[in-house]
């Protein structure tokens, strides 16, 4: 299990931007990065909207937001543009990112177990290092959570 007060396990994945986005290209920044299960499913369109309607004051507060599931760009941009989605998401179809954050696990739902991303926020400070981690997310208010905690640390 990742720490808080660890440093971030850095990575480069595809990203929705068109070019590879690695993690220590933020030094400097807050970075905000949220595993989620799949594009255009609910929980997870309420989650990314929640984060997408709350980006000016992520910016505002010097912070990257990222989301990063295993489905592949076509499927992210197809995504980022039917909610109008302003920030990046970000491609671990290898599963590799997935569990170097350990958020790669076994799930039930509907009575039958299976490997899956286990819904994940991880804020990052300027220096690459955690400074929270949530994990089985609960997707109501957590980005509102999420940007309360980053305005706290980065008073």
């Amino acid at each position: 299990m990742l720490k808080s007060s660890t440093k971030a396990p850095n990575f480069k994945l595809p990203s929705t931007s068109k070019t590879d986005y690695e993690l220590k290209d933020s030094l400097g920044k807050y970075v905000v990065i949220y595993f989620y299960p799949k594009d255009d499913t609910p929980g997870c369109t309420i989650e990314t909207n929640d984060f997408n309607k709350l980006l000016p004051k992520f910016k505002k507060l010097n912070c990257e937001v990222f989301g990063i599931s295993k489905d592949n760009l076509k499927s992210h941009d197809k995504f980022r543009k039917k909610f109008k989605i302003k920030f990046d998401l970000l491609v671990d179809d290898k599963i590799k990112v997935l569990k170097k954050y350990k958020v790669w696990g076994k799930k039930k739902f509907m009575g039958r177990e299976f490997m899956g991303i286990i819904r994940s926020t991880f804020l990052i400070n300027k220096e690459g290092k955690i400074i929270k981690i949530w994990n089985n997310v609960h997707v109501k208010d957590h980005a509102l959570e999420v940007l309360e905690t980053l305005k706290k640390v980065s008073k």
